[in-house]
């Protein structure tokens, strides 16, 4: 199957590009530059251009690109984090549907931030939450519909927080922990819903495979714990103490927006994946910690 990839070189996408190849999937890259190798495409989402003639004959997609949350909002930044979610998917999506014949399946990454701040659990079936997050996600899942309406299956593959020792929410934690400078965040009574690295992986692959799922899919584990839980686990697990504990008020003075997902409580369970038979490989925080920390 030949496989098309944006975001390839980002946490999830290295991970993912050299696992289809190893199963023999033909994996095109696409790369906001000009392409050097035969397996690149050159896009630009911002312009709204893509080399689409480079595409043709592509079985499937994974949309992964999208600016990182992991800084402060300023104005300026909370457009880029929008803009390089919803255009990048609208170009994408509008690229695909152009081809003939069009590609089977389109899995974009999501965020399991369109659900509401709520201690209950969540599944697919659940409302969208309000504020620019749940607003975010509902315009990225959209953006898809030139997709969706060219017949195409589309998936959104709602991601928690993806737990690997470099990259992504995890990698700055391992950081400060291993310092000893690791600490509850706000209450801490606050659910953090996760997914290993390697089941993150695996999740995407199973969606392209299995063609009865479509819509919106949470790539979380079962067991989503609160960020106390995440705390004392990550401590044990980097084996250093976890003394420090910021409150609430200073998290929002100090990073603005960013504090929301931090302080957000997300107990998300995976309801779709379950139901179609995908087992996680690490489905507690203690397993997907161990294989994050596995040379």
């Amino acid at each position: 199957m030949k496989v098309a990839v944006s975001g390839a070189s980002g946490l999830i996408g290295s991970a993912l590009v050299p696992a289809l190849r190893d199963r023999g999937h033909d994996v095109v890259r696409l790369v906001r530059r000009a392409a050097r190798t035969p397996d690149e495409v050159s896009w630009d989402p911002a312009q709204g251009t893509i080399d689409a003639d480079l595409l043709q004959g592509v079985d499937a997609a994974i949309h992964l690109s999208g600016a990182s949350i992991g800084r402060p909002w300023t104005a300026s930044y909370k457009r880029v984090i929008w803009d390089s979610r919803v255009l990048s998917t609208q170009t994408v999506s509008e690229a695909l549907a152009r081809l003939e014949p069009t590609p089977r399946v389109l899995v974009c990454a999501s965020g399991v931030d369109y659900y509401r701040d709520s201690d209950e659990p969540q599944d697919e079936s659940s409302a969208a939450g309000t504020g620019f997050l749940p607003d975010l996600v509902q315009a990225w899942e959209s953006a898809a519909d030139p997709a969706r309406q060219a017949g195409i299956r589309v998936v959104h593959c709602r991601n928690g927080l993806v737990v690997a020792s470099k990259g992504g929410a995890f990698g700055p934690l391992f950081r400060i922990f291993r310092l000893g400078f690791g600490g509850r965040l706000g209450s801490g009574r606050q659910y953090w819903s996760f997914i290993a690295l390697e089941d993150e992986v695996r999740a995407v692959m199973y969606l392209l495979d299995d063609e009865e799922i479509s819509g919106p899919v949470n790539a979380t584990t079962p067991n989503p714990v609160t960020n106390a839980e995440l705390t004392k686990a990550l401590a044990h697990a980097v084996r250093r103490p976890a003394l420090v504990t910021v409150p609430a008020p200073v998290l929002r003075t100090g990073l603005g927006g960013l504090a929301t997902p931090l302080l957000s409580s997300h107990r998300i369970v995976p309801a779709k994946l379950g139901n179609a038979g995908f087992e996680f490989r690490d489905p507690t925080i203690d397993q997907a910690l161990r294989a994050a920390l596995m040379p």
